[in-house]
């Protein structure tokens, strides 16, 4: 089936289980799991995983990443990488989201095929290491060599909207061997135009709002993150903002 033809669906990056339900309530079709937002998302725990995967009506991902910062792993996060999609796949995710690089900006071929390896028979995405690599075309042909099903992108770009144009060409290279899923800065004003100009028919947002604990005791002056953080507020997904992206995008005519 051309790419262009299916449904418009919503990707939402969840990082606790508010926001999973959240996505569900909102009528989300996939959420990707993670931990450790304000880092760029990390690996989140497989108790977060099974819960997840309890919430009725969506496909759940999980971002395989050991720690912030670049995409450049030693032999041994990479094996902890491996480690995780086997601990993802037994927990019954439904798929996993990978990448890695060279020092040089290049895929990491070695490394991505280990993780492809033994993400076989799941749902695999490249994540937005994609946009830090050196040649996006030339990466997207290894990537496709590599089996995944789809690159989580914002063209290379600071949003998804100011990448629309390499979006577009990267979906056309593409051809539907896999999906451009188009991320980054995403909200309900925009994700429609996204689609339409990327040509894509995949969108990803975290859809989040800032939430006040509901603490009554509250200590002053202390951080358990960086400096100033406040611990008393938290963003989460909200069940509106996903419903309304779901309802723009699905007015999209592509």
């Amino acid at each position: 089936m051309n790419c262009e033809t299916r449904k418009p669906l919503l990707e939402v990056c969840a990082g606790d289980l508010e926001s999973v339900e959240a996505a569900a309530a909102g009528g989300a079709g996939r959420v990707e799991l993670c931990s450790a937002l304000a880092d760029g998302g990390v690996t989140p725990s497989i108790g977060f995983l099974r819960r997840a995967l309890m919430v009725p009506g969506l496909k759940v991902h999980v971002l395989i990443r050991p720690r912030g910062g670049d995409f450049l792993y030693t032999p041994a996060e990479v094996d902890a990488m491996t480690d995780d999609i086997v601990a993802a796949r037994e927990a019954g995710a439904h798929g996993v989201v990978i990448g890695a690089l060279t020092a040089d900006g290049d895929i990491d071929m070695e490394a991505c095929r280990r993780m492809a390896e033994a993400a076989a028979g799941m749902n695999i995405t490249f994540h937005r290491a994609f946009d830090l690599c050196r040649d996006p075309f030339e990466a997207l042909e290894q990537i496709i060599s590599l089996g995944c099903n789809r690159i989580l992108t914002s063209g290379q770009a600071p949003s998804a909207l100011e990448g629309t144009e390499l979006l577009r060409s990267l979906n056309e290279r593409a051809a539907g061997r896999l999906t451009i899923l188009a991320g980054g800065g995403v909200s309900p004003e925009n994700a429609a135009e996204i689609l339409r100009r990327s040509g894509t028919h995949e969108i990803h947002a975290s859809a989040r709002h800032t939430i006040s604990s509901p603490m009554r005791y509250r200590k002053p002056g202390i951080a358990m993150g960086a400096p100033g953080t406040d611990e008393y507020a938290r963003k989460v997904t909200s069940p509106q903002i996903v419903a309304e992206i779901v309802k723009a995008i699905n007015t999209t005519e592509q």
